[in-house]
């Protein structure tokens, strides 16, 4: 059993700042990548921000120089910085964290979600 756990959302005006936390924890062999998604209401669900065990990272282009996607020395926590947030960062974030269990097998795991709004 993985669970991540994410807190960190919340309200913030145009221009702030905000960040988010997403630990993962359980029946972990490895971890090979972490990072959010966001969906608006109808929409597919997008990558934000993602980095691999490595260090390498993606970014969206709609937050690349505003966002800033870390990890802890462990591997198991992940962060995002968000700033100069913009009304059309408002969404549900969702970390995800692609888990080795074991040496062979391999998953994705999803957090409940947490609200991201920015007021203009």
């Amino acid at each position: 059993q993985v669970q991540l756990v994410e807190p960190g959302g919340g309200l913030v005006q145009a221009g702030g700042s905000l960040r988010l936390s997403c630990a993962a924890s359980g029946s972990i062999f490895s971890i090979n990548a972490m990072g959010w998604y966001r969906q608006a209401p109808g929409k597919q669900r997008e990558l934000v921000a993602r980095i691999t065990s490595g260090g390498s990272t993606n970014y969206a282009d709609s937050v690349r120089g505003r966002f800033t996607i870390s990890k802890d020395n462990a591997g198991n926590t992940v962060y995002l910085q968000m700033s100069s947030l913009k009304p059309e960062d408002t969404r549900v974030y969702y970390c995800n964290a692609d888990v080795s269990t074991r040496l062979t097998v391999r998953n994705t795991y999803w957090g409940q979600g947490t609200q991201v709004t920015v007021s203009s």
